[in-house]
């Protein structure tokens, strides 16, 4: 688990449960994946929010999709932790956008729930911490000159769509298009003070 120095009880809960709990000087959520890749011994790197839950068979439908050695990313579908048909439906059309782009060659993958062959991180250099957002799709982008990605649809991931809530749905919309144009045209991200934590 890895930590950029929250100031709530995050490390304090973790440490009951975590093998290892990786805090960093720097804020960034790029930064704090890096450095728990970097404390990993496994051959296969997972990475997962702290907002998000998995589903039961998470860990062993990503075990077999791995067994082909082509593959070097592994993501499976997102749900909200929410009871509203339009946050499903807003969950529903992210997961579409995410199996088109892995048919186009042109893999999104948030890092919500992700896996990758750790060679293959470290190839690429893991993830880029000058991006504040989309740091997961720029690494499933690069990532995927190496070997496919594949979408698994044998489980799913569960995650809070608080930040949309806590935006506004408009908002959220608009503060998401405008920043991927922005990283799509000039390889750069908002900064922490569009995007800051949402608790």
């Amino acid at each position: 688990m890895a930590d950029g120095k929250s100031k709530d009880k995050t490390v304090e809960i973790a440490r009951k449960y975590a093998d290892k709990v990786v805090i960093t000087e720097k804020r960034g959520i790029a930064v704090g994946r890096n450095a728990g890749a970097k404390v990993a011994k496994g051959e296969i790197l997972l990475f997962v929010d702290a907002d998000t839950i998995l589903c039961f068979n998470v860990l062993s439908e990503i075990s077999k999709a791995f067994k082909k050695k082509n593959v070097v990313g592994v993501s499976c579908p997102v749900i909200p932790l929410s009871s509203k048909v339009r946050d499903f439906l807003i969950y529903w059309i992210y997961d579409q956008i995410v199996k088109a782009s892995i048919k186009t060659k042109n893999p999104h993958i948030a890092g919500m729930c992700c896996a990758y062959r750790k060679n293959a991180f470290e190839k690429v250099g893991g993830f880029n911490e000058k991006l504040k957002v989309y740091e997961d799709i720029d690494l499933s982008k690069r990532i995927s000159k190496f070997g496919k990605i594949v979408f698994i649809e044998s489980t799913m991931a569960l995650t809070s769509p608080r930040r949309i809530e806590a935006w506004g749905r408009t908002k959220a919309a608009g503060k998401y298009i405008s920043s991927y144009l922005s990283y799509l045209l000039r390889g750069k991200s908002i900064g922490y003070n569009k995007y800051k934590p949402i608790r």
